[in-house]
């Protein structure tokens, strides 16, 4: 069941074009979205829920329009992008009963349990806390209204490793219960942790909209020295760059035939790093 489609979603500035953004997710499932930075991820995320305002395209949540039912389908999804910065002298326990009055599905107990998960004190104001504590509320609200569907930009940055890992299990524990997440992140460690699917986006544009082990599987990372590097082989390879031992690319699966370097399984980091160098 597809939970979010997009479809031909465009947005155009000054010097940048989000071009023809198209993508599905389907129910109960942890997709990251990933490409440097100003390749389009915030754009595209803001715009799924009109605070960018996109030229053109299509949005449709739980199969309804998003420009017809925005209030509705709002109550349905969590959107976190950045840290809290609004009120910044006032007590979280003040923005928190602010929040929870435009929900109708708000769940005391589940933001009580993030809250103390998180460990936050309410009495401290949004400029009492680091930018990674800020990350975490953020998260505790998002979480605390029944959302069917999270969007979130960023949800790992400023976070310490075991913040980070404890987030990811929340994400697990989610997905398990049938919630859908849509997460953007320059961590890719984190996404092999929990993803299932990918979205990569390029100069404004989707390179990939696949699971995780199908974009993995399409390429190997060979490892090479000069006498290697042949003008035949040059033909073949992505991204090729130099190495501590020589130079390192990518090469699709379909192309390894009769290569002869050192050849190994690809990971995330590696095939954005080459992807985009092609």
């Amino acid at each position: 069941m597809s939970i979010l489609s997009v479809m031909d979603l465009n947005k155009k500035y000054e010097r940048f074009e989000l071009s023809n953004v198209s993508f599905t997710l389907e129910k109960g499932t942890i997709t990251g979205f990933i490409g440097r930075n100003g390749a389009g991820k915030t754009t595209t995320l803001k715009s799924l829920l009109n605070f960018v305002h996109p030229d053109r395209g299509e949005i449709v949540f739980f199969s309804r329009k998003f420009k017809d039912s925005e209030f509705e389908i709002k109550q349905k999804v969590g959107f976190v992008s950045g840290g809290i910065n609004y009120y910044p002298k006032k007590k979280i326990k003040v923005i928190s009963a602010t929040t929870r009055r435009f929900y109708k599905q708000w769940d005391n107990r589940a933001y009580s349990h993030y809250m103390d998960m998180f460990k936050l004190d309410e009495n401290k104001t949004p400029d009492e806390l680091s930018e990674g504590m800020k990350v975490k509320y953020s998260l505790a609200l998002a979480l605390s209204h029944n959302a069917e569907l999270l969007i979130l930009d960023e949800p790992t940055s400023g976070l310490d490793p075991v913040s980070r890992d404890d987030l990811l299990s929340v994400f697990l524990e989610l997905e398990a219960k049938g919630i859908t997440i849509l997460f953007s992140t320059h961590i890719t460690s984190d996404l092999d942790k929990c993803a299932d699917n990918i979205l990569y986006i390029k100069n404004g544009k989707i390179l990939a909209n696949t699971h995780m082990n199908s974009f993995l599987s399409q390429y190997r990372v060979l490892e090479l020295t000069k006498e290697q590097l042949t003008d035949d082989l040059k033909l073949k390879l992505i991204g090729c760059k130099k190495s501590k031992y020589g130079y390192s690319a990518l090469i699709k699966t379909a192309d390894c035939r009769n290569v002869n370097a050192k050849m190994s399984d690809v990971d995330l980091e590696s095939a954005m790093v080459h992807l985009e160098r092609e």
